[in-house]
């Protein structure tokens, strides 16, 4: 036996928890969505620490966008695996969504504590129009990405016809399969890659595909409220292409539209002030999860909080430890990669519907379309943060 190989294990224990430090950091500063989020990863993972090269995070974030989940989620956790394995990407991605999902779970348990006891929500009423406003931007900067010919407009405005006419959760999937077949058909544009032979390890895939089906059942026959939301957000989560702006129209049509857990205004004010957090956007299941269980008391909120963030955030991990491990054989078929564009554009699609359906009542109330408006130009020429712009609103209804 080598004595010189004897510290091995310290130092690489030591060299976790000095990574794990890093991503406590980065989930108490990233505001601002995927990009900068990509940004900071970059600059502390690569450029300061070392963990892996450029072109390694680069290429971890494009797997990451064409799988279904939380893109800024899924890369920090898939870096997490790339140096420590399972382990230690698990705990990884713990530390990155606990302090957005422990502040929007007090959000929700106080918005219900302030209605219960008919105290008003009017400090928070430039927040909805806002939140309008940021989803507005946000289906404008995706579209410019990802609208790139006719058919790619027309898979958009399709989806956004459907999406508004027929405002079921079950249309959600529909339209974004709907998309990524036609483009599919389309493989021939694509650059011909050299191809190896599939090496699949299908656990995380049974495994992933095992809860889907496991939750969906068991709510079936239990008719339970926190499994059964365990399985909405799940199942939302499976299918969510584009990060938290694609997600917010499949939660309003479930959450909202079709099961009525929460009012528009409800919905619309978490939606507003998540974007005042650093760390996933998605982390606005965990409001939705406590208002859902408002009924059940404290321990129902926390509960209902609980099995819907472990709902959102688990499937789109499943899914990079599954892929991760074939990635560079699976990229070099071209139906794979042609398809990401249909699926892209009916996401964009739906979340234009989204912001249709949300403006509406607003839209004979002048007030409310000044704020939506100056909300816009706001976040399209210049660079405050969302997160000032949103303190700003707060602000300015406690004052007025």
């Amino acid at each position: 036996m080598l004595p010189y190989l004897t510290p091995v294990k310290p130092v690489r224990r030591i060299r976790y928890l000095i990574f794990l430090k890093d991503v406590l950091i980065l989930s108490l500063t990233t505001f601002g969505g995927p990009q900068v989020h990509l940004a900071m990863l970059y600059e502390r993972f690569v450029q300061k620490r070392r963990y892996l090269t450029e072109s390694e995070l680069m290429e971890l974030n494009a797997l990451c966008q064409i799988l279904p989940g939380p893109t800024s989620t899924q890369t920090i956790t898939a870096v997490g695996f790339k140096i420590g394995g399972p382990n230690l990407a698990y705990i990884t991605l713990l530390i990155w969504v606990l302090p957005a999902v422990s502040i929007m779970t007090a959000v929700g348990m106080g918005m219900f504590y302030l209605e219960q006891h008919n105290l008003s929500l009017r400090f928070a009423r430039f927040i909805q129009p806002m939140a309008v406003g940021f989803l507005i931007v946000a289906g404008y900067r995706i579209g410019q990405k990802v609208i790139k010919d006719q058919v790619s407009l027309a898979l958009a405005i399709t989806a956004a016809l459907v999406a508004y006419v027929f405002r079921s959760p079950v249309m959600t999937p529909v339209v974004i399969v709907a998309g990524g077949l036609v483009t599919a058909l389309t493989y021939q544009k694509q650059e011909r890659m050299e191809k190896k032979p599939l090496q699949v390890q299908w656990s995380n895939f049974f495994l992933w595909l095992g809860v889907l089906i496991g939750a969906a059942g068991l709510g079936a026959v239990t008719q339970s409220l926190p499994v059964r939301l365990f399985e909405n957000f799940y199942r939302n989560g499976s299918l969510v292409f584009g990060g938290g702006q694609v997600l917010t129209p499949m939660l309003y049509n479930e959450f909202v539209a079709f099961k009525h857990y929460l009012t528009r205004e409800e919905f619309l004010s978490g939606l507003g002030l998540v974007q005042a957090l650093p760390g996933p956007v998605f982390c606005f299941a965990s409001y939705i999860g406590a208002l859902s269980m408002r009924d059940a008391g404290f321990t129902g909120q926390f509960w209902g909080s609980f099995v819907s963030t472990a709902g959102i955030f688990l499937p789109g991990t499943f899914l990079i430890f599954f892929v991760y491990r074939f990635w560079e054989q699976l990229k070099r078929y071209r139906v794979v990669r042609a398809s990401l564009d249909g699926v892209n554009a009916a996401s964009t699609g739906l979340t234009a519907a989204a912001a249709i359906v949300l403006f509406q009542p607003m839209a004979p109330h002048w007030p409310s379309v000044a704020v939506v408006l100056i909300t816009m130009g706001v976040l399209l020429y210049t660079r405050i943060p969302p997160f000032v712009i949103v303190v700003g609103g707060l602000v300015a209804g406690v004052v007025l």
